[in-house]
């Protein structure tokens, strides 16, 4: 079904995702928010790396560890005290009030000689799991999860589809050791004006995997790693979980589809509820690992139907840095000044571990 509609105080927009049965029922936004700038933030291209980097210094303002009674995500029935006025929720999506970028539907950045920069412009969105403050993703109900999900492929829509957007990433940190200040269960939707570093240095070895081999890399990949098996860690049908060979972190788990798409749009409807299911599997074992829940980053590769971006086949990547039950993997610096990753356990033994874990 189509979400229910909104306006926060200033503009920005709200979207409600509910259960069959369920009926979102906002309130007027009475808060007195100051107006939006659509130019807050800035790009400034680093000539040494090619990369642009995001300078958004009003994000220094953004809510930071308020007490449970003061959570902006919870409902706000009043109108007076959240992001969500509203007297319940299931899943909602708002625009950020503190985004890194804003103002999508502008030109794309040019790179250029010498001090190079451009407005920061794009979109950044918040996507709020339950209005319960305390859980996480992974307690949420299988139906619940599928409707993340499908906030999720209705926002990677509406965003790939939108002028001045080349990229839709659709992400989640949890726990402090991330860098988390909003403990209430929640990810997020960034709409890059530009391909970022990452998926641009993937596009570039899967279009040189295909000029030599003729197949997709990611296909590929998959394939090996499942008829290795050492690294798999769940296995459906539809999904694939494994560690990857080459695994960057102390916890690593990558979910692929089992047949070639490039983004969560294309997958069909049991793909949908594969996905949900599979994605919960994985971050129960993640939560079995240790007496405490596991930090982690949940990261969706998409790329759009574009000719540019034709190699690439949808998936996730979940990292975390929790290297033991009493130790953190800092990077430090090989990995934040040479992007050069030491891994401290190997991804054999790490799958063995999560596959135990049932």
């Amino acid at each position: 079904m189509a979400p229910t509609r909104a306006k926060l105080a200033d503009g920005r927009d709200l979207l409600f995702f509910a259960l069959p049965g369920h009926r979102p029922a906002p309130v007027a936004d009475r808060r007195p928010l100051p107006g939006r700038d659509p130019d807050q933030s800035q790009l400034r291209y680093d000539r040494t790396t090619g990369q642009w980097v995001i300078v958004a210094a009003r994000r220094q303002d953004r809510t930071y560890k308020p007490p449970p009674d003061q959570c902006p995500l919870c409902p706000g029935p009043t109108g007076l005290t959240s992001e969500v006025p509203a007297p319940d929720y299931d899943v909602v999506v708002f625009e950020n009030r503190f985004p890194s970028l804003s103002g999508a539907g502008r030109a794309a950045p040019v790179p250029g000689d010498g001090f190079v920069s451009a407005p920061g412009h794009g979109r950044c969105e918040v996507v709020c799991f339950s209005s319960a403050h305390t859980g996480s993703f992974a307690e949420l109900e299988p139906a619940h999860a599928r409707l993340v999900v499908e906030a999720w492929r209705h926002r990677t829509a509406d965003l790939t589809a939108a002028a001045g957007i080349e990229q839709v990433f659709c992400f989640e940190n949890r726990g402090e050791e991330i860098g988390v200040t909003l403990t209430h269960p929640h990810g997020q939707i960034y709409g890059y004006p530009y391909l970022t570093p990452r998926t641009a240095t993937m596009l570039a070895q899967a279009r040189e995997h295909r000029l030599r081999h003729g197949g997709n890399l990611f296909a590929d990949l998959l394939a090996r790693e499942v008829a290795d098996g050492s690294r798999v860690v769940a296995r459906t049908d539809l999904f694939t979980a494994f560690v990857p060979f080459a695994a960057r972190w102390p916890v690593e788990v990558h979910i692929y589809p089992n047949r070639f798409v490039r983004n969560v749009v294309e997958l069909s409807a049991d793909e949908l509820d594969g996905f949900a299911r599979i994605y919960l599997d994985v971050l129960k074992r993640f939560d079995r690992m240790y007496a405490a829940p596991l930090p982690y980053i949940s990261a969706l590769h998409q790329y759009a139907d574009s000719e540019a971006q034709a190699d690439g086949y949808f998936h996730v990547e979940l990292m975390s840095i929790r290297r033991s039950a009493t130790k953190l993997k800092y990077l430090a610096a090989s990995e934040s000044a040479m992007d050069a990753f030491i891994g401290d356990v190997t991804p054999e033994d790490v799958a063995r571990r999560l596959r135990e874990l049932r």
